[in-house]
């Protein structure tokens, strides 16, 4: 004899195992959480950079899987939709083309010279993304870096930047540059006290001037009171 209540309860635990067992479905798309990069300098090496970039939203993560062609296109649909799979991390991270990717869309300067870039393997890249190093030349004050992660994928992507200081700035398509003080370089130094130098010499030359022109003018009005 069949239950109708085991029927019916039967077939809501197995429509909730296909509900909770499929991929996470999104619509990808630039207007989500932002993706974001955390800029440092190392504080042992002055000439090394650090820059930590993390996706804003794991469905724009999957769609920058399928568009470097480590996942397969059917996760995204026709209409936008994307599926994401807690996989997708794991393949995306591990990838040479990744850090290809991340190296040719993530670049830093220093006194117009390009910095070497290594990319760290990422522990977990969806929850705390991943870390760049970059090797300068020597020593870094100001810094030009660009960032240009994803933007290739959609124009209307954005990502926000932290630097030292609490010091903020917003990377977009058509504004993908920033230059950030990191450091003190010894050029810099160098040049403050070149400019230092220069107004001490300038402002004892003034004082002098001043003090001849004040002796000039009591050696006249002495001749005129001894007439």
């Amino acid at each position: 004899m069949h239950h109708p209540g085991r029927a019916i309860a039967a077939l809501l635990a197995a429509l909730a195992v296909t509900v909770f067992a499929a991929p996470v479905r999104a619509a990808a798309h630039p207007f989500g959480d932002p993706q974001t990069v955390a800029i440092s300098l190392d504080a042992a090496r002055p000439e090394a950079v650090h820059i930590r970039w993390k996706v804003g939203g794991l469905d724009d993560l999957t769609l920058l899987g399928v568009s470097l062609g480590l996942l397969p296109r059917d996760r995204v649909m026709l209409d936008g939709a994307v599926f994401y799979q807690a996989s997708d991390a794991a393949a995306i991270g591990s990838s040479p083309r990744f850090t290809e990717y991340l190296l040719r869309q993530v670049t830093v300067a220093s006194d117009g010279e390009t910095c070497a870039g290594t990319v760290q393997p990422p522990a977990d890249l969806a929850k705390s993304g991943v870390t760049l190093d970059f090797a300068c030349p020597a020593a870094v004050g100001k810094v030009t870096i660009a960032v240009r992660t994803l933007t290739d994928l959609n124009s209307a992507y954005q990502t926000l930047a932290t630097g030292p200081n609490g010091e903020r700035a917003v990377y977009a398509a058509g504004k993908d540059t920033h230059d950030w003080v990191l450091g003190s370089a010894p050029g810099d130094d160098t040049k403050r006290s070149a400019a230092v130098q220069l107004g001490l010499v300038v402002g004892v030359s003034l004082l002098v001037v001043v003090l001849l022109v004040q002796l000039v003018r009591r050696k006249q009005r002495t001749k005129r009171v001894t007439r």
